[in-house]
């Protein structure tokens, strides 16, 4: 699947679009060893075709249960489309479950594969019904398992929808983890809402416009805040808030999505850790009091000294405990759910010689390493340096 092409010449980014896409565990979450079975780096055979794909197994000890929840934020009119009145925003919040109880969820509807194929290019080449019937783990109406659970919220990339990052979210719930995955509304090549809509990528209308991503990215910085309003404390109004503890809150997201993380937290001290996956920064920071931000990319666009300069002139300025990480063979689209789906469905990603079966392990190892030791205070040895485990996996050092 194609990927937004980024340039940049000198500090103007020139976007190509091709479109793309509690309850403590015992000594911690899971091992080294569990987290990362294997190396088995680029150039991994690909997996056949098959009639039926499916994300990987959550590594976690905890059964997954997931809510779907419309949000409107009625004191913002929506900066994409004003006739449609307030802003829109669709969550699926993810949360320990008991297990055996709940029915099975839908990965996302065949209206939206058809769309996000058809953006990547893809369509004619993988079949939007067998994209959209992915087997997933969590259980809509699951029973949730009591506790106080750190949270983090995830912000997919622009034009992708929000279960890009489903086998992140999965994974980290099954770990101890209330997550919550954001659709912005008019930002996804398509994204189901209620009452039978699915919004398209009104937002792809402006990109020719100076400082169009800025505006995306402080936008969806409010938008994170939102959902934290209607998540915790006394604006909530999630069902299951009681399982979120308020003072232990990150947040992460791919591409455009991991730089309205950061923007996120410099505008709201609640945000305690944050992540980007791959993305372009388009906002300034001058440092965050010490709160600890994770960077992690690819390694031809996101080294130290690359092509992105906006990674090092953000890595100057982050002030607390931080760390830039880039992963031999990935491309744009290694931290999402695309390479795994698309290795089984015979049509892998043609800019990214990593395996979709090993993109994951490194994808969910180092983000939930992150957040285990940044909201749950388990150091994990994994973030401290390289490691035989991960040889793909640069630790950058401007």
């Amino acid at each position: 699947m194609s990927e937004i092409r980024k340039t940049l010449r000198g500090r103007t980014l020139v976007p190509l679009l091709a479109l793309s896409l509690a309850l403590p565990l015992t000594g911690g979450a899971t091992s080294l060893a569990a987290q990362l079975p294997g190396a088995s780096g680029g150039g991994a055979t690909r997996a056949p075709a098959t009639a039926q794909a499916e994300l990987p197994r959550p590594t976690g000890p905890f059964a997954v249960g997931r809510d779907t929840l419309h949000l409107v934020d009625k004191s913002r009119r929506d900066p994409w489309v004003p006739s449609a009145g307030a802003r829109e925003l669709m969550v699926s919040a993810y949360y320990p479950a008991l297990p055996g109880s709940g029915r099975p969820t839908r990965y996302m509807t065949e209206k939206e594969a058809q769309l996000l194929l058809k953006s990547g290019h893809m369509d004619g080449k993988v079949s939007a019904g067998a994209y959209s019937g992915a087997r997933t783990f969590a259980r809509t109406d699951a029973r949730p398992l009591e506790g106080r659970y750190p949270l983090v919220l995830l912000s997919p990339g622009f034009t992708t929808p929000r279960a890009t990052l489903t086998h992140l979210a999965e994974d980290l719930a099954s770990r101890g983890y209330v997550v919550a995955t954001v659709d912005h509304a008019y930002e996804a090549a398509g994204a189901a809402f209620p009452g039978g809509r699915t919004l398209t990528c009104a937002a792809c209308r402006t990109l020719t416009e100076p400082g169009v991503l800025k505006r995306v990215t402080t936008g969806r910085a409010k938008d994170l805040s939102y959902v934290i309003d209607r998540l915790t404390g006394p604006g909530a109004t999630w069902r299951y808030a009681h399982l979120v503890d308020p003072g232990r809150i990150g947040a992460g997201g791919h591409s455009v999505g991991g730089a309205a993380a950061l923007a996120a937290m410099t505008g709201d001290r609640r945000v305690r850790a944050g992540l980007n996956m791959d993305g372009t920064f388009h906002t300034p920071t001058a440092g965050l009091d010490g709160r600890p931000f994770l960077m992690l990319g690819t390694r031809d666009e996101h080294s130290a000294g690359g092509r992105d300069e906006s990674w090092d002139r953000t890595w100057r300025g982050l002030d607390g405990w931080k760390r830039w990480l880039t992963v031999k063979g990935s491309g744009h689209f290694t931290f999402t759910d695309a390479p795994v789906l698309l290795d089984q469905l015979g049509a892998a990603l043609p800019d990214a010689p990593l395996s979709g079966e090993r993109s994951q392990e490194l994808t969910r190892a180092y983000a939930g390493a992150f957040f285990d030791q940044e909201l749950r205070g388990i150091h994990r040895p994994l973030l401290d340096g390289p490691s035989p485990a991960g040889p793909e996996v640069a630790f950058e050092r401007p």
